[in-house]
């Protein structure tokens, strides 16, 4: 039983629509569609069947009547007088015919209320064998009765029998729900709009592209959602302005004294307590510069159309010059909207990082309507998996020989996960065909 309940669960998800808009005009749809049916049933059942039998009723009473008055007639007339008393009072037109055999019965039309509920009637009043059309003329009822010498037929106003002004009711009731329909379409399109908006605002946010066209519209809880959401914009930037105004002026002043250690430094001369020295200042600075980047994050660059292939070789050249053997290449539409410095930096410390510790290079790129993938693969010891996430944390070294960064900081792979994440992205380690790791970038488009 749960299995099949799991399996209802699984097919109604997979059938049912995903978007706001469709399931909003589902919601509204279903219900009217359901009442509509509802109406329509009741209507069909105690209204329109019970005025037909009703009607059919009254017809087989005028047809019963005419068989009365054929038996009390004399039967060596023309009938004259019966087919004027007929078409006078009861407005039926009466035909008496030779005792030939009834026709056989015709095909029972599609929707045969009239035709069994009249046959139903002239079988209850009239004690003799009939024969009934009812879709031969469209506006008349053709109606056989075979009697001792003859067979009368007698034709009946089809209205007569048949609630004939129902399809008007059928008609208003379609045409007000189209009406409703249409108007909650447009209704739910005005109102689903504002959120689409807001959405595209956020994506766009995440991605580190200008939003400053958008501005709150639409119902009163979306309006609350998107100026909560350009609050939220405001300070994130604001927060990001005031740190790189203090990590600027950190910077310069640590710039600044390093400068005086190595002037100082070159004032001692040459000698290997001096050499010593200022290969530490070096790294110190590189180590400075590497922990300001990290923590800046360069704001201030701008989305705009990059080329893929062309980033992706020039960082191939790279790792050529750092004496790696290296292939490249990319496959789909180059052209990508993205910041192209900051993501080039992001995929090079990736690239840096598996030239450090291998010996072959492969940069491969694809792009599709959806999303920008670059995999970096190379030969070496690789990162093991349990380890893969760890390596992503700032300052943190490993003790194999692959995490050692070689007496970097400790932030490459950092800086890149982050740059990956604030175009709305992510960096994914995994076993790489060559052998080695495989570090993927993986953006949307």
């Amino acid at each position: 039983m749960r299995d099949a309940n799991t399996r209802f669960a699984a097919w109604f998800n997979r059938v049912t629509p995903k978007g706001l808009y469709p399931r909003s005009l589902l919601i509204i749809v279903t219900p009217m569609v359901i009442l509509q049916s509802v109406v329509a049933f009741v209507f069909m059942e105690r209204h329109y069947n019970t005025v037909t039998r009703r009607l059919s009723a009254a017809v087989s009473q005028d047809i019963s009547a005419v068989v009365a008055l054929y038996d009390v007639l004399p039967k060596d007339r023309d009938f004259t007088e019966l087919r004027r008393i007929a078409w006078r009072n009861l407005a039926l037109n009466v035909t008496v015919l030779p005792p030939d055999p009834l026709p056989p019965p015709g095909p029972k039309p599609f929707f045969s209320v009239l035709d069994s509920a009249l046959s139903r009637e002239i079988g209850r009043r009239i004690q003799q064998p009939f024969w009934i059309d009812t879709v031969g003329r469209s506006n008349l009822i053709e109606v056989r009765i075979k009697m001792d010498d003859a067979i009368l037929r007698i034709f009946a106003p089809r209205n007569a029998a048949y609630a004939s002004n129902s399809h008007i009711f059928i008609l208003w009731m379609v045409g007000t729900s189209l009406v409703l329909l249409t108007v909650a379409i447009l209704f739910l399109r005005n109102q689903i709009r504002p959120i689409e908006n807001l959405a595209d605002a956020a994506e766009a946010f995440g991605k580190g592209r200008d939003v400053e066209n958008f501005r709150p519209r639409g119902a009163r809880e979306v309006r609350r959602a998107a100026i909560a959401f350009l609050e939220m914009k405001r300070r994130i930037e604001r927060q990001i302005e005031q740190r790189t105004t203090m990590l600027a002026g950190v910077s310069h002043d640590m710039r600044t004294i390093l400068t005086r250690f190595k002037l100082e430094l070159a004032f001692l001369g040459e000698g290997p307590e001096t050499e010593a020295l200022k290969k530490d200042v070096d790294e110190l600075a590189g180590m400075l510069e590497a922990y300001l980047a990290f923590a800046r994050g360069d704001p201030g660059e701008q989305a705009a159309l990059t080329d893929m292939a062309a980033l992706v070789e020039d960082l191939r050249l790279n790792a050529e010059r750092d004496g790696a053997v290296a292939e490249a290449s990319f496959m789909g539409p180059p052209l990508v909207e993205v910041k192209g410095d900051q993501l080039k930096r992001s995929i090079g410390n990736l690239v840096n990082n598996a030239v450090r510790h291998a010996s072959r290079v492969s940069i491969t790129g694809t792009r599709d309507a959806r999303w920008l993938i670059v995999h970096v693969d190379d030969d070496g010891p690789g990162i093991p998996e349990e380890k893969r996430e760890e390596v992503f944390r700032p300052f943190l070294r490993l003790d194999d020989a692959r995490n050692q960064d070689d007496g970097g900081s400790g932030l490459g792979l950092s800086i890149a996960r982050d740059i990956a994440r604030a175009h709305g992205g992510e960096v994914i380690l995994a076993d790489s065909p060559m052998g080695g790791l495989r570090a993927t970038v993986r953006i949307p488009v």
